[in-house]
């Protein structure tokens, strides 16, 4: 890893593999999730409200050509030769039959300028007749299939009602790593029973192991009308939230312990202020970006700095 780099940006793999500007465009396809409809279990994840990050233009009544075309115009105003990814984002975008994935995956495709696809799912939900189609999508154009690990830790997943265990995680990227697609995971940093230290940094050598891609990994935040949100209510003593400062430092050690190659996609989430309980910080991503770069460079840190093999 250069360590006047730092650590290796979303934005810098990405032009290493296009020669133009790509943004994603979000999408909601309609899609629900197996601990939602009754198949693992009901209510969700306890922290999740897809109403944080869903922008204006995704709604399930317009199709996805639709979303899409919409969503070009939004971000042309700023960079007029843009190219784009349609990022299947809203809850668990391959939890249908696969004919029916092959019919919305194809559909944004279809569109104009769009160059590539990011599909956000589940590591409970990805069959191998799935993973056949995806294998050879690939092979004619960008993809990256992007699962939510949330947590490495079997307790925390259960508090927190994902309906699966991390060995199935482990299973999904593997098997998805191993059809040579590009696989990404998300993280949440700071869930109840694990804000300290060592906890986070046990995480990142765990997830250093795997094949992934790409890695995303954000703040707890506590969002209004969510089972997580009533929780904290009643016992905030469960929760650690972090300052601003705090968070930087502790992602800084997080990112040290990364395996160098680990493409790092962001560090925070920004979720609509009238939803968010807490924490506000009142910062940008790309604000906490430059925050958390000067603070390296004050610390002289880089990713790897202390990965282990």
């Amino acid at each position: 890893m250069d360590k006047r780099a730092r650590y290796r940006d979303f934005s810098g793999f990405l032009a290493e593999l296009f020669p133009f500007k790509v943004q994603k465009i979000s999408l909601n396809a309609g899609f629900t999730c197996p601990n939602r409809d009754g198949t693992k279990g009901y209510g969700g994840c306890t922290y999740c409200n897809n109403q944080t990050f869903n922008p204006d233009y995704c709604r399930t009544e317009k199709s996805i050509t639709r979303q899409l075309e919409e969503g070009k115009v939004f971000f042309a105003k700023k960079y007029p030769e843009m190219k784009y990814l349609a990022y299947f984002q809203a809850y668990t975008n391959t939890y249908a039959g696969v004919g029916e994935l092959k019919r919305m995956y194809e559909e944004a495709l279809g569109v104009e300028d769009v160059v590539g696809l990011v599909i956000g799912t589940r590591p409970d939900c990805m069959p191998d007749a799935l993973l056949d189609y995806l294998a050879e999508l690939n092979k004619r154009t960008f993809l990256l299939v992007e699962y939510g690990i949330e947590s490495t830790d079997d307790e925390t997943l259960r508090r927190i009602n994902r309906g699966h265990t991390f060995a199935c995680t482990e299973d999904a990227v593997r098997r998805t790593a191993a059809r040579g697609i590009r696989t990404g995971g998300h993280v949440i940093v700071g869930l109840p029973g694990e804000a300290e230290r060592e906890k986070v940094i046990r995480q990142a050598g765990i997830l250093s192991r795997l094949p992934l891609t790409t890695l995303k990994l954000h703040q707890l935040q506590l969002i209004k009308g969510t089972r997580m949100g009533q929780e904290y209510a009643g016992h905030p003593e469960n929760f650690h939230l972090y300052t601003a400062d705090e968070y930087i430092d502790l992602v800084i050690d997080y990112i040290e312990h990364l395996r160098p190659g680990l493409v790092l996609e962001r560090f925070i989430s920004q979720s609509p202020k009238e939803l968010l309980i807490a924490p506000d910080w009142g910062m940008k991503n790309y604000e906490f970006t430059a925050r958390l770069r000067k603070r390296m460079e004050e610390r002289d840190a880089w990713q790897g700095k202390f990965f282990q093999k």
